[in-house]
C-alpha cells in the first residue's frame, strides 16, 4: 500500500483529510499570551484569524518537530507500506528537514520525500495529484517523478490586502508598510523557487486583481486541463472576483474554493486571496 502524507501547511482539514486518504502533520503556531495551538486541529481557521486581528505582536509559526512524524512513520513500517511525504518548501520551513530525521531516527527507509517548493494551495494541488495517481494505481517510484515534474509547473498567486501583517511579521519596514496604507497599495505575491516574493502591485484591489490575472499570463498561462483551486483568509468575498474572471471571462469550471490556514495566513493577515494553478507546458 502507498501512503501519502503531507502537512498542515496544504490547508486539508482532519475530516477532508480522513476523507482522501491522506495523513496531515501539523504546524503549530504560537501567540503572544504563549498559547501553543496545532495548525488546523485546535483552533478553526475563523477563530484563529479573528486572534489574529488584534494581536499585538505577529504570532510565531513553528515546523513540526521529528516526533510528530515519527508515529506516521512507524505504522507504516508495521504494514510493510510505502510512504510519499509531500512537504511545504524547504526555503520556507524546516517540515522537510524534520520529516528527514524522524525516518533516520525510526530507520524507515521506504519512504520517498518531495520538496514541493510551495505551500498552501499550490501544495494541496500537489498532494492531490498523487491521490489521484494512487488511486489509478500506478507504482510509487512513477508517483514521484510525475510529481517532480509536475510540480515545476504549479503556480501561487495572491494578493493581500493589508501591509499591517507583512509589517509585523518582519518582512516590511513600518515607513513603508504606512506608506502603502496611506496610497492604498496592494501587493501581489507569489512563490518562485519555494520562496513568496512580491511579483506585483497596484493602488486599490480592482488594479491588484488585473495585475494578478496579467501575472497569470506572464507566468505561463492557466491550464485548462488540470485543476485548479482559488483560497482566501478570513474573508471569502475576496475570492468573488478572482472567481468571476476565471467563470466568465476565462469559461472555465468552477473551482474549490478554500480557506488558507496558519502558515501562510499568519503573515498575510485577514482579506487575502488566491489562486494556484498549473502552468502550460512549454
Amino acid at each position: 500500500m502507498i501512503r501519502i502524507l503531507t502537512d498542515s501547511s496544504a490547508d486539508i482539514l482532519p475530516a477532508e483529510a480522513a476523507r482522501m486518504g491522506v495523513e496531515v502533520v501539523p504546524l503549530t503556531v504560537t501567540f503572544e499570551d504563549g498559547t501553543v495551538l496545532r495548525d488546523g486541529i485546535d483552533q478553526t481557521s475563523d477563530e484563529f484569524y479573528a486572534k489574529l486581528a488584534v494581536c499585538d505582536k505577529l504570532p510565531t509559526t513553528s515546523q513540526p518537530s521529528p516526533d510528530a512524524f515519527i508515529p506516521h512513520f512507524e505504522e507504516a513500517m508495521a504494514a510493510g507500506d510505502t510512504t510519499i511525504a509531500i512537504l511545504i518548501s524547504g526555503e520556507l520551513s524546516g517540515t522537510l528537514q524534520s520529516a528527514r530525521i524522524a525516518a533516520q531516527t525510526v530507520e524507515y527507509e521506504d519512504i520517498h520525500f518531495i520538496d514541493s517548493r510551495n505551500a498552501t494551495l499550490g501544495l494541496r494541488l500537489l498532494v492531490e495529484l498523487a491521490l489521484k495517481l494512487r488511486d489509478e494505481g500506478h507504482s510509487a517510484p512513477h508517483i514521484v517523478e510525475e510529481l517532480e515534474k509536475a510540480k515545476q509547473r504549479i503556480r501561487l498567486l495572491a494578493i493581500v490586502d493589508d501591509l499591517k501583517y507583512f509589517r509585523k511579521g518582519g518582512r516590511l519596514p513600518a515607513a513603508a508598510a504606512f506608506a502603502g496604507a496611506v496610497l492604498g497599495i496592494k501587493p501581489v505575491v507569489s512563490v518562485v523557487e519555494g520562496k513568496v516574493v512580491l511579483a506585483g502591485k497596484a493602488r486599490g484591489l480592482p488594479g491588484a486583481y488585473v495585475a494578478l490575472f496579467k501575472l497569470m499570463d506572464e507566468q505561463g498561462g492557466l491550464d485548462s486541463s488540470m485543476p485548479y483551486v482559488l483560497g482566501y483568509t478570513a474573508r471569502r468575498k475576496g475570492a468573488e472576483p478572482l472567481h468571476r474572471y476565471l467563470t466568465s471571462n476565462l469559461k472555465l469550471p468552477a473551482c474549490p474554493l478554500y480557506h488558507i490556514g496558519v502558515a501562510v495566513g499568519t503573515h498575510a493577515g485577514p482579506g487575502a486571496c488566491g489562486i494556484a494553478f498549473f502552468a502550460k507546458e512549454v
